[in-house]
């Protein structure tokens, strides 16, 4: 087992390529062991180096509809209305405390990617 940090592309590259090859190790064997060990580096350099941002308040209601199948009448009825609905998913209208309360409740998700920062599209 020859494991060194990961520090380019060119190690990522080498890192990948490996775990391709011990992809199918067994647990507690010399294979199995560089193969946590390599995904280990890999996760810490991705996290460092393809930061994936998360989504704003929005996007991520957004995203939490089309997983679970709901639509934008469902979200009305959530919010008791199909025009606060509306204005909320363009981004016209700013999500309340009142409005994280009841998402975050009803569809149990959690409060904190609901109460981050998003800028609101301007009125035409």
């Amino acid at each position: 087992m020859d494991i060194s940090a990961i520090h380019t592309e060119e190690d990522y590259n080498a890192a990948m390529a490996r775990i391709e090859v011990l992809m199918d190790a067994e647990s507690n064997t010399p294979e199995g062991d560089e193969l946590e060990i390599l995904g280990t580096l890999v996760h810490t350099y991705e996290e460092i180096n393809y930061p994936i941002e998360a989504p704003d308040p929005i996007e991520f209601i957004k995203n939490v509809m089309e997983f679970r199948g709901y639509n934008q009448k469902d979200f009305a009825d959530l919010l008791n209305s199909r025009s606060r609905a509306s204005e909320l998913l363009k981004k016209s209208r700013p999500l309340s405390l009142k409005h994280i309360r009841i998402i975050s409740g009803t569809w149990d998700i959690p409060v904190e990617p609901l109460v981050q920062e998003y800028k609101l599209k301007l009125q035409a």
